[in-house]
């Protein structure tokens, strides 16, 4: 994973882009992770740790009849949640993670493991959604190793 934080950080700085992160249950791990790096002012300016609904209505914009209707784990939420930030923190890219680590919250709908995504790239969002296998820890390691891979993919293209 550190290898290609390394290699996310040499695109960020070489392409002079910034970026921010709206997590819900990777709980700042993102963050943490994006500004471990020396240097790192220069491509990271704030992020959003979002657990609560409320706190993603409150700080991101995302709609009460979003989370009525679609819940938090839902890439309707993903995707105004990485609006949200991208428009609160003015950056070039947006990270969007809202999922269930476990090992409680699961349904058969929303099994413990399903992570929803939403990533903005200048003007380009998307979402998907991934489904991560193990104990809560590695569900919300997978999660960072799938935006890490994800962002060097778009970026390098």
């Amino acid at each position: 994973m550190m290898s290609q934080l390394k290699q996310l950080t040499k695109i960020l700085i070489a392409q002079k882009r910034t970026i921010t992160a709206a997590e819900s249950c990777t709980g700042g791990t993102l963050c943490s992770l994006l500004t471990s790096q020396s240097g790192a002012s220069v491509y990271f300016d704030r992020g959003f740790v979002t657990y609560s609904n409320q706190a993603k209505i409150d700080m991101l914009g995302v709609s009460q009849t979003t989370l009525e209707e679609f819940g938090a784990v839902s890439e309707q939420t993903a995707k105004q949640m990485a609006k949200g930030a991208i428009n609160q923190a003015k950056s070039d890219i947006s990270v969007a993670i809202t999922g269930i680590a476990g090992p409680q919250g699961g349904t058969q709908e929303k099994p413990v493991g399903m992570v929803c995504f939403g990533f903005c790239i200048s003007k380009k969002c998307f979402t998907t959604t991934q489904n991560f296998s193990g104990e809560r820890c590695q569900v919300i390691d997978a999660s960072i190793q799938f935006v890490l891979t994800t962002l060097i993919n778009e970026l390098s293209n």
